[in-house]
């Protein structure tokens, strides 16, 4: 996994502007090619642009429903490098309600790996404050603790 900012709000020397201008791309779906861009504050004055600006009004920036991300893709990815997908789907029988059951375990897995506790803690909080419904595709209901602990006995 590689990580890299991408947006940087204090000052800019000489030496850091040719990198940091390289450092964002959006892809054109339209050309088939990526546009590099540079972000700056909109109440200064950006320099000399070697790429698009798009200047960025602070003020107007808010933090809605934050979640943790950087462990959950990695949890994910692993299930995948496992091919987990391949192994648990003959064992888990169909839900009548449509109950996704691979999902349901994928996050009892996630969950044991990166913050353990019980299936209550996960339906009570860390489920709400993780990305992995996000990745997974799936809303709360997945995370309900009968849900959870049926899943569980499915398993066992």
């Amino acid at each position: 996994m590689v990580q890299r900012h991408v947006l940087y709000l204090g000052e800019i020397n000489d030496a850091q502007r040719a990198p940091w201008w390289r450092s964002i791309a959006v892809f054109d779906e339209d050309a088939g090619a990526a546009t590099p861009l540079a972000l700056f504050p909109a109440d200064r004055q950006a320099p000399e642009p070697a790429c698009t600006v798009v200047q960025v009004k602070l003020s107007g920036l808010q933090l809605r429903r934050p979640r943790q991300w950087g462990a959950c893709w990695p949890a994910c990815r692993l299930w995948d490098l496992l091919e987990l997908d391949t192994f648990w789907p003959p064992r888990l029988p169909l839900s009548r309600k449509g109950t996704r059951w691979l999902n349901a375990l994928k996050t009892l897995v996630a969950y044991r790996l990166i913050d353990p506790g019980s299936e209550w803690r996960l339906h009570r909080s860390w489920y709400d404050h993780s990305a992995l419904g996000d990745l997974l595709g799936e809303d709360f209901a997945i995370a309900h603790s009968h849900t959870l602990y049926r899943c569980l006995a499915l398993i066992s």
